[in-house]
């Protein structure tokens, strides 16, 4: 078998399939899509730099989460779109192109769940200990929780491509629409066991931690809540923190369904679709929820104070 070592060949990515009659409408239906979580998210982010009252660090560790919207729908959009349009035989990436797209989407993946992390125990200050939150959530902080959610998932990703990128590579076909860390290691004929250990290692890590410090810090929350009696602050605990568990229970539903699919190669279709919607939901529920609680807690606000006003 021919063992294609050199540094840089073209690989054939099988793409979604399309019948000639829904093509061009699923075209504008993803590049609708695109525009509008990248619009939606970019929107946020001005918002939030233009506008003094959201300069909270709720705010500001969310806008982590925009930004790895932004950079994964952008990585994965644009070459889909060309690719709807094209034959199968000419739905072609270069190795290098495939490992910068696979790197990029693995890590901002990761990223989703480090900064829904660090928003959990940004809300658990706030709510657990309310006097001292402006003394713990400083600038200095906020950088340092921000730096942490997106170094780790960089190191642990550059080791997860690295392992793959040394293999040698003898296949030039990816099941798959997209370029994935799963999809560089199958173009090889060598052994990939210590891809897969080390793949399902940083997964279980990753979710183990995820879930953990969700479980971790609502659980005191729900805690400090059950047995105190200030219903301001139950009131505020149940404002902010549905919104972030709403967050978070997006994004881990979309990820363990295309998970789950992979089981199933029967549904081979339907796994690619949700891989692909992987990027378009939860890049723009997040911020329409954001946006909705934002939109919400201003109306409640105007009310109290109208409020106010007629009693006086």
């Amino acid at each position: 078998m021919e063992n294609f070592t050199y540094n840089n060949f073209m690989l054939q990515l099988e793409g979604i399939d399309f019948t000639k009659d829904v093509v061009y409408t699923a075209f504008f239906l993803f590049l609708a899509f695109y525009i509008f979580t990248v619009t939606l998210n970019l929107a946020f982010l001005i918002l939030v730099i233009t506008e003094k009252n959201l300069h909270q660090p709720m705010y500001i560790l969310f806008c982590n989460l925009t930004v790895s919207d932004i950079i994964a729908a952008t990585e994965v959009f644009p070459r889909l779109l060309v690719d709807i349009l094209r034959s199968p035989s000419e739905r072609l990436i270069s190795y290098y192109e495939c490992v910068v797209q696979a790197f990029l989407t693995q890590w901002v993946s990761s990223t989703s769940h480090t900064v829904l992390m660090i928003m959990a125990f940004d809300r658990y200050v706030a709510i657990c200990n309310p006097l001292r939150y402006s003394a713990i959530m400083t600038s200095r902080m906020l950088v340092k929780l921000s730096v942490s959610a997106w170094g780790v998932p960089f190191l642990f990703v550059s080791v997860l491509i690295g392992l793959s990128v040394r293999l040698n590579r003898c296949r030039t076909f990816i099941s798959n629409p997209l370029c994935d860390n799963a999809s560089l290691f199958k173009l090889s004929c060598e052994s990939v066991e210590i891809n897969n250990i080390y793949g399902l290692f940083y997964t279980v890590l990753l979710l183990v931690a995820s879930v953990g410090c969700i479980v971790l810090t609502y659980g005191k929350i729900a805690v400090i809540c059950l047995t105190s009696k200030n219903k301001t602050m139950k009131k505020k605990a149940l404002k902010t923190c549905s919104t972030h568990l709403v967050v978070y229970l997006v994004l881990s539903f979309s990820g363990f369904s295309v998970i789950a699919l992979h089981r199933f190669p029967q549904y081979s279709y339907y796994r690619k679709i949700l891989t692909i919607l992987f990027y378009i939901i939860p890049g723009s529920l997040n911020t329409i929820i954001y946006e909705i609680r934002n939109f919400l807690s201003e109306k409640i606000k105007t009310h109290q104070c109208f409020q106010l006003k007629n009693n006086k």
